[in-house]
């Protein structure tokens, strides 16, 4: 089925609930093709042109659930969302950056998915349309259950408000250019609160917000001056943001150095997740 509009896409769900939706399909097919899944039938979203573009909305960003990866990695669109164009750029190589979807990234919620840190870290929120109508829900809701999508629904579009502040987003992986991350951090400035968002991902099967050691360090930059902060503090928000985000395992930490055994693996971890909340609040304070 080829809908021409999210109307018709979302009367086509109802006709045919077994029915799986599919935009770029850069994960679908490839659950397809390892024999994970076997759809009795496919509704492809990629005729809907309303949900492949973006717009100014009352202070934020309506973006369609069918913008691509490349598409929200243009300049223009890094000018306002500096940090979700980074983690689109990172998403993976050329052929999936082109066919995979902003919206596909969220419904699929794959705990690496590199949008997903940044929209969390934002606190944006995702329109679902079905046959009652459309409704708004925070994407940590939908991420963790909260607020789960319903039968015959569809996800229409992703708002994020536009803070025209400082973001950043870094990602570790286990090898060079654009891969799977191991650990990632999304960080926004909200100067208008006086406060420091930050969500990390990969590291649990959803992205996790440190709301203590947002609050702790928010206390610590000078907002009124040059929004500097001490070196030492940088440091211990790093730790801060690593203990919150990666449990000690019953049997304790153990040496990084150290191959096998969750305690080394957790150390590690500990330290990737250390190193790029530390450097993500340098980099967006400068």
């Amino acid at each position: 089925m080829l809908p021409a509009s999210l109307d018709e896409a979302v009367t086509a769900l109802a006709a045919s609930p077994a029915a799986v939706p599919v935009a770029g399909g850069t994960d679908l097919m490839g659950a397809v093709n390892a024999g994970l899944l076997r759809p009795m039938a496919l509704i492809g979203l990629g005729r809907i042109n309303e949900l492949r573009g973006w717009q100014y909305q009352d202070g934020a960003a309506q973006l369609g659930a069918g913008l691509t990866h490349a598409r929200m990695g243009r300049p223009d669109f890094a000018a306002l969302m500096p940090a979700l164009a980074e983690a689109a750029r990172s998403a993976g190589p050329p052929q999936v950056r082109n066919a995979g979807t902003l919206g596909g990234n969220i419904v699929t919620a794959d705990p690496a998915g590199d949008t997903l840190p940044v929209l969390a870290a934002l606190e944006a929120t995702v329109t679902l349309v079905g046959p009652e109508g459309a409704r708004e829900v925070p994407v940590s809701h939908l991420l963790t259950g909260l607020d789960p999508m319903r039968g015959g629904e569809l996800l229409g579009y992703v708002r994020v408000p536009l803070l025209h502040a400082p973001q950043v987003f870094m990602k570790a992986t286990g090898r060079t250019g654009p891969s799977r991350a191991t650990a990632s951090v999304a960080l926004v400035l909200d100067p208008a609160r006086r406060a420091v968002r930050c969500a990390v991902g990969a590291v649990a099967p959803v992205p996790l917000r440190p709301l203590e050691a947002e609050q702790w360090v928010s206390g610590c930059i000078d907002w009124d001056g040059d929004r500097t902060i001490d070196p030492a503090a940088a440091a211990a928000f790093g730790e801060y943001v690593a203990s919150a985000c990666v449990p000690e395992p019953p049997g304790g930490l153990g040496p990084e150095g150290v191959d096998g055994g969750p305690g080394a693996a957790a150390a590690r971890l500990r330290r990737t997740v250390s190193v790029l909340a530390r450097r993500a609040l340098g980099r967006a304070l400068k």
